[in-house]
């Protein structure tokens, strides 16, 4: 494990302790899970990054060329104002 030490505004600190309190869990365990969390946005969005780079647009429209042209679903369209 490591230690950091951060300085944030007191507003924060409040909500943190309030919301850790909440969750029943520690003020660690909070920040902690916050920050995988963000980790995981940020390496989720880097990978579709690469995977686009990969995509082909005559694939993708050869694919969609297979789709059969009917009317969808009542319950899969959107309702008209």
């Amino acid at each position: 494990m490591s230690i950091v030490q951060i300085q944030i505004p007191d507003s924060l600190q409040k909500s943190l302790y309030d919301l850790a309190s909440r969750d029943g869990i520690s003020i660690d365990q909070f920040i902690s899970t916050a920050i995988a969390e963000k980790l995981s946005v940020l390496m989720t969005e880097n990978y579709l990054k690469e995977r686009a780079k990969r995509g082909s647009r005559a694939k993708y429209e050869t694919i969609l060329a297979k789709v059969p042209d009917v009317e969808s679903e009542p319950h899969d369209r959107i309702p008209t104002v």
